[in-house]
């Protein structure tokens, strides 16, 4: 057993559009600024887009893994903003559902960063299609991004009742996004937990925070960079820091195999479970 527990932490979303990607990108460009260790896994596999919110372009990703002789330490990439990433395709269909061979092979490649991760950050696709479950059933905390849109909000409530009566996945923590101040934040967080409480049984929701509409994010979305590394005192970054702050001080779960070992094992045994 590793004495070194990373966090391994999904952000996820019921719809697209919410600014999930960007909210992975920001927290893990805030952690690594507070001198922690983090890789940032884009899960979308086959609409991935990590690299093209930071504007870069690697040479290998996970397609590469599976279907060339590349290690996982090939295909990981430093990005200029402290945090490393494990880069997926875009547009290739294959990559959408990972086989459990594929799935193996990860598992072992991934045991090989336990060392050396503070965090990893799982970034997940939209929408509960396999990979979105998959991949946010073997995490230790879920952070579910939404919007005040009505459609982001039913979304959001379609995934947590399939996580919860197909999976058992009852603990969720909620971040507001795009909003115009803490109060809307929680008419919006309100209007979930109403829902949950009143459908679903034991669903544990927890507003993290909020990040409030702020133009300087798309600018720095057009831009290609981190918002907080390029606006660093803008309402929004001020916002993600503090979201980020609240996630150092989550506690990490102790598991025999460690975490990001016991990660992907937990992946494969959901896999054998629901098949």
């Amino acid at each position: 057993m590793s004495s070194h527990l990373p966090l391994v932490l999904s952000v996820t979303s019921g719809k697209g559009g919410v600014g999930k990607t960007n909210m992975s990108v920001n927290l893990a460009y805030n952690l690594s600024m507070a001198g922690k260790n983090v890789v940032l896994l884009d899960a979308d596999l086959g609409l991935a887009n990590v690299d093209v919110i930071l504007g870069l372009a690697p040479e290998k990703n996970l397609f590469h893994l599976f279907h060339e002789d590349t290690t996982l330490r090939d295909i990981l990439f430093d990005t200029p903003y402290g945090f490393k990433i494990l880069p997926a395709s875009s547009g290739v269909s294959d990559m959408v559902d990972l086989d459990k061979g594929q799935k193996l092979d990860l598992l072992d490649a991934m045991d090989s960063l336990e060392d050396n991760v503070d965090y990893l950050i799982v970034d997940t696709g939209a929408g509960i299609n396999d990979n979105v479950l998959y991949f946010n059933l073997a995490v230790q905390e879920r952070l579910l991004v939404i919007t005040p849109e009505p459609t982001s909000l039913t979304d959001a409530y379609a995934l947590i009742k399939v996580l919860k009566l197909q999976h058992g996945v009852e603990r969720f923590r909620v971040l507001v996004n795009m909003v115009k101040d803490q109060k809307t934040a929680k008419d919006v967080y309100i209007k979930l937990l109403h829902a949950c409480d009143h459908f679903l049984d034991g669903i544990s929701l927890d507003l993290v925070g909020f990040i409030p509409f702020d133009p300087n994010v798309r600018n720095s979305v057009i831009a290609q960079t981190p918002f907080c590394h390029k606006f660093p005192k803008t309402p929004a970054s001020v916002a993600v820091r503090q979201t980020a702050q609240k996630i150092t001080t989550w506690d990490v779960t102790p598991n025999t195999d460690g975490n990001i070992k016991f990660f992907w094992k937990k992946l494969l045994f959901q896999e054998r479970s629901v098949a």
